[in-house]
């Protein structure tokens, strides 16, 4: 009876655009799930083990991208809202935050720079076309920006859009860990390189940590994005006009 009531489930979702909508609900709840039931294990990191789940079963039940995604626009739309309501926490560590305004700006301009850089070296180095070079450049920033940054600079949105959420995701399971092997324990210097670093699914690992990492790392995650949206492009333009 509940196996009849399952199929009948899905059949009926997989009609209609709440299939996309349901199944991410429902595999990241059961990855967060299973992320607090780890003790918080940065390698079950819901992000990465909701990615991988959902990749699994588009495959195992043969269904399409665009079938997929015509619910799960929904969850992408929110992204926008979500994006906005950081500005909650923030507010609530702004006496703080006009203290360090100006350090963080500073530290903020130089890592989006240091990371854009580092990666087109790197790349450069193991042999990567220009595009592929061009693509890694704005990795560290939230994906609508980056994927606009690439196109605006020679790169492949597409290519950018999955180098970023790796990015977010690496920077989210290793970050806390890295923080400890380097005895960083102030949460506004560990938001801040979170933000940099991770954008989003980042600043999202940042909140699990506490409220003011959290804050800093949204503050730092949009200033980077300005920051690299309006400097990167003029900067690569200035340095093929010189060559």
């Amino acid at each position: 009876m509940i196996e009849r009531d399952l199929a009948a489930i899905w059949v009926y979702l997989s009609t209609t655009p709440l299939l996309g909508l349901t199944i991410t609900l429902v595999t990241y709840s059961l990855a967060h799930q299973l992320y607090i039931y780890a003790h918080s294990n940065p390698l079950l990191n819901p992000v990465l083990t909701s990615v991988i789940a959902l990749i699994i079963l588009l495959v195992l039940t043969g269904t399409s991208y665009e079938t997929y995604f015509e619910g799960g626009q929904f969850v992408h739309f929110l992204l926008g809202p979500a994006t906005v309501a950081l500005a909650v926490p923030l507010y609530q560590q702004c006496s703080k935050l006009r203290k360090l305004f100006l350090p963080v700006a500073i530290t903020v301009i130089s890592g989006a720079l240091i990371g854009a850089f580092s990666s087109i070296g790197i790349a450069w180095f193991l042999g990567a076309s220009l595009q592929t070079q061009l693509s890694l450049a704005p990795k560290s920033v939230t994906a609508p920006v980056a994927m606009g940054i690439s196109e605006q600079i020679g790169g492949l949105p597409s290519l950018t859009a999955v180098l970023v959420v790796l990015t977010g995701i690496i920077g989210a399971v290793i970050g806390s860990k890295l923080f400890e092997l380097m005895r960083i324990k102030d949460d506004s210097v560990k938001g801040i390189a979170m933000g940099i670093s991770a954008h989003g699914i980042g600043t999202a690992r940042a909140f699990q940590v506490s409220p003011e990492m959290g804050a800093f790392s949204a503050l730092a995650m949009a200033l980077s994005a300005f920051a690299t949206a309006v400097i990167l492009p003029w900067l690569l333009n200035f340095l093929d006009m010189l060559n």
